[in-house]
């Protein structure tokens, strides 16, 4: 009865508050604090930070279209679904979210059978949360175990669902996230484990590379094979139950045995280190792209490497016998560059000693110093054949100033006369500025930028014939300055891309062919004879390579300290008719305590013997087909004698004059004074040329030419007399010269007669005339200038015996020439 009446009571006392209605009210009260909850929480999910946009690495190729290497800034490297193998997205959905194609980012029924599982086990033993909620905690949330995490890690991966599609999804997170041992992202993974390519894992590896996500420390095969083992076969079992798997491929794959990469990291990646440095600085400077975008833009290089080249050049490297013993606290430093002269593609590049440092100096490309006596084939010795003067031919090589500047060789000695090639082979630096000075600065200059070096207003002057320039140059400039000598005079620029694709294989960049007409193949192959005289006989003889060709230069430059007498620039450039290559040896920082003591020959020179004989290995050797300096020789020693020969028959030299003149028409035109002049010298025997003086030396008084005029009239009349008595000439027998090396005024005589009397037989009025007519024909007076052929430039004398007293000239300021033209 109590109880009756309590619950009575309850009742009534429950309609008389209106609980129903307070109960409703509360529920739907709570309701839509839930939503509004859901709501703001779900306005609030930013899943911008979060993007499918893949961190690929890009691959450079060698010229040969193979992969060469690998960069790339992130500790991520990504890769697109479709390039993921089936087995290792099968292997990650069965043992870490087999419903990931059905649930909306949030499995409920996955949560359920977790929660039923961890309490009958009495412990966690399984995981609720999907693949999209992993996605949401590595990339957007802290690794903080909160409610407010968790809750947000909910909203999130709702969200994520909503904007991203399942492929979508499925890519980010297997690119993502971390298995161990450094590696992050599948494609790594695989490649660290296993030394494979993605695309070419297995199942059972596809399998353990997905067991490592629940704890890649403790199940790190390399540390923990065992443990690895085992979660594999467990990954196994669950694509077998899943239907990814059939009994057969299970077993199979179960049974196989795991085999690692021992070397633990991609090959590939972070090869040939100078190189790949240079190819970006040539994307970025030359192409207009960022470091960023070719760290992690997934481009497609493709250079001018050749591996084996730039391996052979990274071993010479390695090879410290080979270098200066340099101080405690500083290294000798060294770069070199290999080019092909004919494509301008460069080959192999190594831009230090020691450690790489990524992007770092670089001393084969951006190194600027100056270059020294390698500059001597470029703007002296080709200009100067260029302007006619000859391999063999005598320069003065004796102690002498130039307007305040006054070079020394390094012997300390002077030879004299110097043939030009021998000057070149022992590197005399007399013969090579006084030559500049005869051709003219201007002469140089021009040549220089030719051959591509850079120069600015400061470098006009003498002292660029040896190299002092004043920003300098890098290996890479004089290499392929050089290969103009190799290529027929044709300067091929140098370059390191052939062409960029992006990571969906579309070109966006391709070079295209940048050549130069420096000098003909003639002057070309000249200066390869005197280049070839150079390493076999002179001061590159270092850099002999045994059974082939090679033909260079070396070059040192002194320590810019008072009082210390070293070397603080070694250059060695050298080509054979495949390959150009060119090495700087010498410190960063130069100054009383670092600098080097031995020349180029000692150095430098061997540097490019070693790389260089290593890169052509398995090439055929080849020739330049050029004349040898043994043959300019002798053709100029028959030169010679044939001039010899000559001066000792000078009737016959009369006799060819004269049927010279009849062919010409008969009537002339007054001779002037300068022309007259002329004819004179050209009646003469050649004798030895001499430099032409300027015009107020070489003419003569007018007196003096009234006096001619009248002598020329008198010997006129003469040969009158003797018309009527003439009898046709013979030849006359050779006679004596005179002291001067002039014919007898006897025979000249007889040459005027017999043709001033065909003249008056064509014309008898026009008698007053003729010994204007004949003014170029009387022998020359005694003490007057000989006759001699002149270099056009400079007015340097031709060498045919004796020696040339004349004094070179000063080089002129602003114009850069050297001397008046001839």
């Amino acid at each position: 009865m109590n109880n009756h009446s309590f619950i009575a009571r309850f009742f009534r006392g429950w309609k008389r508050f209106h609980m129903n209605q307070v109960l409703v009210l509360s529920f739907s009260t709570a309701v839509l604090a839930f939503l509004g909850f859901f709501h703001v929480y779900s306005e609030g999910a930013d899943v911008s930070a979060l993007n499918d946009n893949l961190n690929l690495s890009t691959i450079i190729y060698d010229h040969k279209g193979e992969v060469a290497s690998k960069i790339s800034s992130n500790k991520n490297e990504g890769v697109k679904i479709n390039e993921i193998p089936d087995d290792m997205k099968n292997a990650v959905i069965a043992i870490e979210d087999h419903r990931f194609y059905e649930h909306d980012g949030i499995d409920y029924l996955g949560i359920s059978r977790a929660f039923y599982k961890n309490i009958k086990a009495g412990g966690i033993v399984e995981g609720g949360s999907t693949i999209t909620q992993q996605l949401t905690k590595n990339t957007l949330l802290t690794s903080e175990k909160t409610y407010k995490r968790k809750i947000e890690e909910f909203f999130l991966a709702r969200e994520i669902e909503k904007q991203y599609s399942k492929d979508e999804i499925m890519q980010m997170y297997l690119n993502r996230i971390y298995f161990g041992n450094g590696s992050w992202g599948v494609k790594r993974a695989a490649m660290n484990y296993f030394g494979k390519e993605l695309k070419d894992i297995s199942a059972d590896e596809a399998a353990l590379l997905a067991g490592l996500i629940k704890a890649p420390s403790a199940l790190d095969p390399y540390n923990h094979y065992d443990a690895a083992i085992e979660r594999r076969n467990v990954v196994l079992q669950a694509m077998k139950t899943q239907g990814f798997l059939s009994e057969e491929e299970y077993q199979k794959a179960v049974e196989k045995k795991v085999v690692l990469n021992e070397g633990g990291r991609d090959p590939l990646r972070g090869k040939h280190p100078f190189y790949i440095d240079h190819v970006i600085e040539e994307a970025i400077s030359r192409y207009g792209l960022t470091q960023d975008e070719l760290l992690s833009g997934g481009y497609r290089i493709y250079t001018e490497m050749d591996v084996s080249m730039q391996t052979a050049m990274e071993d010479t490297y390695s090879k410290d016998e080979l270098f200066p013993k340099g101080t405690k606290d500083q290294n000798v430093q060294s770069g070199g560059v290999l080019v092909d002269p004919k494509t301008g593609g460069v080959r192999a590049i190594v831009g230090g000693r020691g450690e790489h440092v990524f992007r770092g100096f670089n001393r084969a490309t951006q190194l600027k110093t100056q270059p020294g006596s390698i500059m001597k084939p470029l703007v002296v010795y080709t200009p100067a054949l260029e302007e006619g003067w000859g391999v063999t031919e005598k320069l003065k090589d004796e102690e002498m100033e130039f307007n305040g500047y006054k070079p020394g060789n390094h012997s300390g000695t002077f030879k004299g006369d110097v043939p030009m090639h021998e000057a070149l082979k022992d590197s005399l630096n007399v013969p090579a500025v006084w030559l500049l000075n005869e051709m003219g600065i201007s002469k140089g200059l021009d040549a220089a930028k030719r051959f591509g070096i850079p120069l600015d207003e400061n470098d006009r002057n003498l002292a660029i014939a040896l190299g002092g320039l004043d920003k300098g140059v890098s290996p890479l400039n004089m290499a392929e300055a050089y290969s103009a000598f190799a290529n027929d005079g044709v300067r091929t620029e140098a370059h390191a891309i052939s062409r960029i694709e992006d990571s969906e294989g579309n070109k966006i960049v391709e070079w295209k062919e940048k050549k130069t007409k420096v000098t003909e193949k003639e002057i070309a192959d000249k200066m390869t004879s005197m280049l070839l005289e150079v390493v076999q006989e002179g001061t590159g003889r270092g850099a002999q390579i045994s059974g082939r060709e090679v033909a260079g230069k070396t070059g040192t430059t002194q320590v810019p300290v008072e009082g210390i007498k070293g070397v603080k620039d070694q250059w060695f450039v050298g080509y054979t008719p495949q390959l150009v290559g060119a090495v700087w040896v010498g410190y960063d920082q130069t100054d009383e305590k670092h600098y080097l003591t031995t020349t180029s020959s000692e150095g430098a020179a061997l540097v490019f013997k070693d790389f260089m004989g290593e890169a052509l290995k398995g090439t055929k050797p080849a020739s330049f087909n050029v004349k040898a300096i043994s043959e300019y020789e002798r053709e100029q020693k028959n030169k010679t004698k044939k001039a010899s020969a000559t001066k000792k028959d000078p009737v016959k030299n009369s006799i060819e004059r004269k049927e010279k003149v009849t062919e010409e028409p008969v009537k002339k035109k007054p001779q002037t004074k300068k022309a007259e002049a002329s004819e004179n010298s050209q009646t003469q025997p050649q004798s030895q040329p001499v430099k032409e003086q300027p015009a107020s030396s070489t003419s003569s008084p007018k007196p003096v030419q009234e006096k001619k005029e009248e002598k020329q009239k008198t010997e006129k009349n003469v040969s009158e007399e003797k018309k009527q008595e003439h009898k046709p000439e013979q030849a006359p027998a050779p006679k004596e010269k005179t002291n001067s090396g002039k014919p007898p005024v006897k025979e000249v005589e007889k040459e005027k007669e017999k043709e001033k009397e065909k003249e008056e037989q064509g014309n008898e009025n026009n008698q007053s005339q003729k010994p204007e007519e004949k003014s170029s024909e009387p022998a020359p007076e005694e003490g007057s200038q000989q006759g001699g052929d002149e270099k056009e430039e400079g007015g340097a004398t031709e060498e045919s015996g004796g020696e040339n007293t004349e004094e070179p000239q000063p080089p002129a300021e602003d114009t850069g020439e050297a001397e008046q033209a001839s």
